[in-house]
């Protein structure tokens, strides 16, 4: 069954009638055979938000029912976990266990942005007079352009889905072409718990051709996207000649900065070391905030390495339901050959490979290889800012090891890029982590942890990280309007022009 498209409130095929299999990376397994849309559907699907904003109930409808609504899309996720998983698994490969924390994340996104929609009402503002009412309220943007990427479809898909909804948006849904299903399942939700037609539309396909309207459409009045760099500045450039407005999530070049006062017992060592694996192997590096570079303080660079190459080495790859499995593969041949480029070209530039760097082929630990795109965990020593790889993102099971004398140089190595997204600095001097902290020019910093992110707290990004941000507050405010409403409560003359009669004296 190929309609999988959702488009007005009904499911339908594409127009042209192509369709895409979905197969899983990890054995070649079919998963599914979904529509795969171009311009024609896209364009359908933006006309159906257009009128659904300008002429259906939804905007109109109150904040605490659009909330009410998210609260149980919340709700539905949670009672229909397993089939969500399943789907979030085959699509992508990863773990069964790495999806259920997903989809634990997805229910509370759904469920603060639910709870804050009413919360955010506006604002009064002092005019200085007892005879003027003024206040700032809140309005929805209009019709909203997601376009999601594959590394976590459904919950990159939440992050903007439910902050739109809850302002009174209309949108249309664009997930990566390799990852739809869960995006379909939640369009299911929204179907079933009664959103108005038009409101929420889908539509599957590659960029160029079923994503490139949302860019560049009169109706569209915000593009929200998250993935590489090179495609969010063709999107931020086609949004200009519509000057409509932008929200850009482009990855990270993450610093893992480590002082030697952080590993210097047994027990910080283990703790250093296991987060600095989670930092940069985590769902096989395929996460915009890994910890991909780890900066370390030249006395502990030997035994931190040393004890990182032993535990990343005792990583098991697997196929995605196979016992003792602990990462998944790449997401396809294209990416894995990428990241092996990436791997050949740090060792001509003068890395040092420790451990990995070819093709995972056969019995890994946890299951054949052979039938999917798995790539071990790859440290590479001695790198530098003079090489590529300490600079471009991977994406991939790769962590660069560089090393600093002070504090000075390591926030100018942990600065030295052109993101900003997240990073992170161990001590066990509290002072000088918070002193670190401060001095990184990065979204979201950790300290002596990595990872973690709540949804009440901004997401995204400086420098050539984003624009604008995801979560917390400032992730609704990104799908809304301010609008000034100033009312004279005693209107009367004001005297600033002279009243001169009907013959001018």
């Amino acid at each position: 069954m190929t309609d999988t498209l959702y488009i007005d409130g009904q499911w339908r095929p594409s127009m042209s009638g192509e369709k895409r299999e979905i197969r899983c990376p990890a054995d070649g397994s079919l998963v599914g055979v979904v529509a795969e849309a171009d311009r024609d559907d896209t364009e359908a699907a933006i006309a159906a938000a257009r009128r659904a904003f300008d002429d259906g109930p939804w905007r109109a409808t109150s904040a605490t029912e659009r909330g009410d609504l998210l609260l149980r899309v919340s709700a539905e996720i949670d009672s229909r976990r397993d089939e969500f998983v399943r789907a979030e698994t085959d699509d992508t490969g990863k773990r069964p266990y790495e999806s259920d924390i997903d989809m634990t994340d997805i229910a509370n996104c759904f469920r603060y942005f639910g709870k804050l929609a009413a919360e955010e009402a506006g604002r009064i503002v002092d005019a200085g007079s007892a005879d003027v009412d003024s206040r700032v309220v809140y309005e929805p943007i209009g019709v909203c352009g997601l376009i999601t990427p594959w590394n976590y479809p459904l919950l990159q898909a939440a992050w903007k889905i439910a902050p739109a909804l809850a302002a009174g948006n209309t949108f249309v849904l664009k997930p990566a072409e390799l990852t739809p299903h869960t995006a379909i399942l939640i369009m299911r939700v929204l179907h079933d718990l009664g959103v108005p037609p038009g409101v929420a539309n889908l539509v599957l396909g590659a960029g160029a051709t079923a994503g490139a309207p949302l860019s560049s459409h009169p109706d569209v009045d915000l593009v929200s996207f998250t993935g590489g760099l090179a495609t969010g500045r063709i999107i931020a450039r086609e949004a200009a000649a519509t000057v409509k407005k932008v929200a850009l999530e482009l990855g990270g070049k993450n610093p893992n900065v480590v002082f030697a006062d952080a590993c210097d017992t047994d027990e910080r060592l283990a703790a250093s070391v296991d987060n600095a694996l989670n930092a940069a192997f985590l769902h096989s590096g395929q996460v915009c905030s890994a910890g991909a570079r780890l900066i370390i303080e030249e006395p502990a660079h030997d035994w931190f390495v040393t004890e990182l190459v032993r535990r990343a080495e005792q990583i098991r790859l697997g196929l995605p339901y196979a016992e003792g499995t602990e990462t998944g593969p790449l997401i396809s041949a294209q990416h894995r050959d990428k990241v092996h480029a990436y791997v050949e070209q740090a060792r001509a530039d003068g890395a040092e490979i420790l451990t990995g760097g070819a093709f995972a082929t056969g019995d890994h630990g946890s299951g054949a290889l052979d039938d999917g795109y798995f790539y071990p965990p790859t440290v590479i020593d001695r790198a530098d800012a003079t090489m590529a790889c300490v600079h471009d993102e991977a994406f991939g099971p790769t962590v660069t090891v560089e090393t600093f004398t002070d504090e000075d140089e390591a926030v100018t190595i942990a600065n030295d890029t052109e993101y900003g997204l997240a990073g992170a600095v161990w001590s066990s001097d509290s002072a000088r982590a918070r002193r670190i902290a401060s001095r990184l020019r990065h979204g979201t910093v950790w300290v002596n942890d990595f990872g973690p992110y709540l949804p009440q707290a901004e997401w995204g990004g400086f420098g050539h990280s984003g624009i604008g941000r995801e979560l917390g507050p400032s992730g609704l405010d990104e799908y809304r309007e301010a609008k000034h409403v100033y009312e004279n409560l005693r209107p009367g003359v004001t005297g600033w022009f002279s009243e001169r009669g009907s013959n001018g004296e």
